[in-house]
């Protein structure tokens, strides 16, 4: 294939992917054959819906060396794996969405699928888990690919690699993955308490009934998002700002005065690194608060964005300790607040934060919680923090 069409399917595919949901920020990658010896691939720490022609990098299969100075995508290995290994694939999409990411966190070996989610195959392997990036990762994927013929390929607590001889097929096999994925686990839920449960959503109900014992009702707090410029914190509620507070003196300049401001005052001095703050009380997030368990990280993606482990807490002083090194914390029945340097970066760590609870609710009432390795996900934060979000813009001090 011509390299610039080849370059042109790529960030086409990106865009179809973000219209999907398929696939957020700069998470996942997305690669095109063009020939025998080489493939094009997106770049590292680049948001898809910005990628233009000159951003996707050319890539040599057998060594993964590239002309430029743009950075392929850190996960080139694992395209250049199904390329080598099957001749019949000529576009590769890595995704980390929702429901088959949920899937790579149940320790499973494989999904076996019926007829209509033939453009599979008869079923999904799910790769052993690495760290992202790594020759063992790609160890991992290169053994299932030589192991079936499957057009999707879930990488344990990571996302998924989904294969096509275009773009068209290889989109088509990332969409019906996400829905076998849903099947499999209302149809695992269902047989094993007996339940005729349509919708994921309704998992988060089996899980309160579950864990009823532990539940203590706390205090209301009402959730407003708020981000530091300067010296000036700017609370909003629904999009709207609607008070201005004095970092240092906690003074209000200017808006309605409320006793959530203080809170994110305190942790605004405490963490020099955070400039914005999302509290969401999302229904996945509001669900796990409710419990009060800390979570650990079932997906690398979280254990980047958020840290190795985001508890729970229920006063101001818990609330600032929990996010002296994590970027996130439940609030006792009223959400989380994910933190970042940005208003984007926030919702990032609001969006993995929701992805880690749905799979924390699943791998819960399956009784296959195993989360990744605590040094694993304490190096994988150090990368993310000192490597990966600079690439991005995003300079987190430490």
């Amino acid at each position: 294939m011509d390299i610039e069409i080849a370059k042109d399917q790529v960030v086409k595919a990106g865009k179809m992917l973000i219209e999907r949901g398929l696939i957020a920020r700069t998470w996942g990658n997305i690669s095109c054959r063009v020939s025998d010896k080489q493939f094009v691939i997106t770049p590292s720490g680049k948001a898809y819906d910005t990628l233009r022609l000159n951003d996707i990098v050319l890539v040599n299969i057998e060594d993964l060396s590239y002309p430029g100075d743009v950075k392929p995508s850190s996960e080139k290995g694992i395209h250049a794996e199904a390329y080598k290994h099957r001749p019949d694939i000529n576009f590769v999409i890595h995704t980390h969405q929702v429901n088959a990411s949920i899937v790579s966190t149940l320790d499973l070996g494989a999904l076996p699928l019926n007829e209509k989610y033939s453009i599979i195959g008869s079923d999904i392997p799910i790769a052993k888990y690495a760290l992202p990036g790594t020759k063992k990762l790609r160890k991992n994927i290169s053994h299932e690919l030589t192991s079936t013929n499957s057009k999707a390929i879930i990488m344990a607590k990571h996302g998924a690699l989904c294969l096509g001889e275009d773009l068209k097929e290889a989109f088509m096999v990332a969409s019906e993955l996400e829905k076998a994925c849903e099947d499999f686990l209302l149809n695992y839920c269902n047989r094993l308490y007996r339940k005729s449960y349509r919708i994921l959503s309704e998992l988060n109900d089996l899980y309160l009934e579950k864990n009823s014992r532990n539940m203590s009702l706390a205090t209301e707090v009402n959730a407003y998002d708020s981000e530091r410029i300067g010296n000036t914190i700017y609370l909003y509620s629904k999009g709207q700002v609607t008070s201005k507070i004095d970092l240092v003196s906690g003074e209000l300049v200017s808006g309605e005065g409320v006793p959530e401001g203080e809170l994110h005052r305190l942790i605004y001095n405490s963490r020099q690194d955070i400039r914005s703050i999302a509290h969401t009380k999302q229904e996945d997030i509001l669900t796990v608060s409710k419990v009060g368990k800390t979570v650990y990280p079932l997906l690398d993606d979280f254990a980047q964005i958020i840290g190795p482990s985001m508890s729970t807490a229920k006063t101001d002083g818990d609330i600032v300790k929990a996010l002296k090194k994590n970027n996130g914390v439940f609030l006792k029945d009223n959400g989380a607040f994910c933190c970042g340097p940005s208003r984007e970066d926030a919702y990032a760590a609001e969006l993995v934060t929701i992805k880690c609870c749905k799979a924390w609710v699943a791998a819960s009432l399956f009784g296959k919680v195993k989360p990744i390795n605590k040094l694993e996900s304490v190096l994988m934060r150090f990368i993310y923090k000192n490597k990966y979000s600079k690439e991005m813009g995003n300079h987190e001090e430490t």
